[in-house]
């Protein structure tokens, strides 16, 4: 399948059951739809990609947009999703909670991210005394030291270990030091469940009623839901938050837009900055604080772009220079095939830039 649509990109180019808070009830605030070509997008090329997929009956892309400016200018669905149809985003949920993080932090519920993590936790969790050096920034940056590995099923705090007990916060806390914080980078979705629990504590409140209040009833984002463990009382903020697609392109533009929304500042530019640049690396991909970041070679420069990622191929791409962010939607779980969305937007989407293709092509 990846080697198919790398020549078509050649051809076009050149070249786990989950408790829920609640069942949608009320559609998103649209986005703003704009034409391509006064936002200098090539829609033809877009168009091509688009009916190579349609024409496609074995691919597993459930959706494909694109934004730039400020205004959606290409939306299509396949394989039977539709706009209103919310997406289980698996781990590019950790990359909004990176941004509820900063909002804390802003409004002074947080104090910084050399917090430790159990000043907030310790009223709840008062028998661990053995995690007072992991930081808050080491949670955003996979450095908690602790005995945690989802690449790893030999590791116990791996995801799907972890899952299996009732409060995975309490898990995740329980879990031994195999290295001091900040000494190895190991990707662990405990942590982030526990940076959503840290979020929670100092808030005083649900995580999804601080991230609804902070940021989705801001944004017009109604349809949406969060999985939960312990007995449903606690919010799994390290995967499966389901969004529409649209709604994810509103993440994707809060960050293009420095944090700004309407004239609204939600989270500040200076956590956007912070949390966007590299503070260490998985896989040799530069990773900030649970955003990804890409260096992709052009003929006429190199474009950074950041992402919010989960399995299967559920990305938010955002290129802050270009005002342009990209969803796609996917099926790809645990296959070496999701490499087909990103090939579809790093050779694809990205070429139909003007300012990226060469002149006189």
């Amino acid at each position: 399948m990846k080697q198919i649509f790398l020549l078509l990109l050649c051809f076009l180019f050149g070249c786990s059951s989950s408790k829920k808070i609640h069942e949608p009830v009320l559609l998103d605030e649209p986005l703003e739809l704009g034409s391509a070509d006064s936002v200098g997008v090539d829609l033809q090329l877009l168009n091509r990609i688009s009916e190579r997929l349609a024409e496609e009956k074995d691919h597993k892309v459930h959706s494909m947009l694109v934004a730039r400016n400020g205004v959606l200018v290409f939306e299509e669905y396949f394989n039977g999703h539709s706009r209103d149809n919310p997406h289980d985003l698996r781990s590019a949920t950790k990359s909004i909670t990176s941004l509820l993080a900063g909002i804390a932090i802003d409004q002074g519920i947080l104090g910084s991210v050399e917090d430790p993590m159990m000043d907030y936790l310790k009223y709840s969790y008062p028998e661990v005394t053995d995690k007072g050096s992991i930081e808050l920034h080491h949670l955003l940056t996979m450095q908690s030291g602790l005995d945690c590995h989802d690449s790893d099923r030999k590791t116990k705090g791996q995801e799907d270990r972890m899952y299996k007990s009732r409060d995975w916060v309490d898990y995740f806390l329980s879990l031994s030091t195999t290295h001091q914080p900040g000494d190895s980078t190991r990707y662990c979705t405990g942590g982030v469940v526990a940076l959503g629990e840290v979020i929670a504590q100092a808030a005083e409140k649900d995580f999804a009623a601080f991230a609804d209040e902070m940021l989705f009833a801001p944004l017009g984002i109604r349809n949406y839901r969060w999985s939960r463990f312990d007995g449903g009382k606690k919010v799994d903020s390290g995967g499966h938050l389901y969004l529409t697609p649209q709604g994810m392109v509103k993440i994707g533009m809060l960050v293009s837009q420095n944090g700004a929304w309407e004239g609204t500042q939600l989270v500040s530019s200076s956590w956007l900055k912070t949390s966007t640049e590299p503070h260490t690396s998985i896989n040799n991909n530069p990773y900030g604080y649970l955003w990804w970041q890409y260096i992709i070679p052009f003929e006429v420069k190199p474009v950074e772009v950041l992402s919010a990622r989960g399995n299967g191929g559920q990305v938010i791409f955002v290129v802050p220079e270009y005002d342009l962010v990209s969803v796609f939607t996917a099926g790809y779980y645990n296959s070496d095939e999701t490499q087909v969305v990103y090939d579809i937007f790093f050779r694809g989407v990205l070429s139909t830039l003007p300012e990226l293709q060469p002149s006189g092509s």
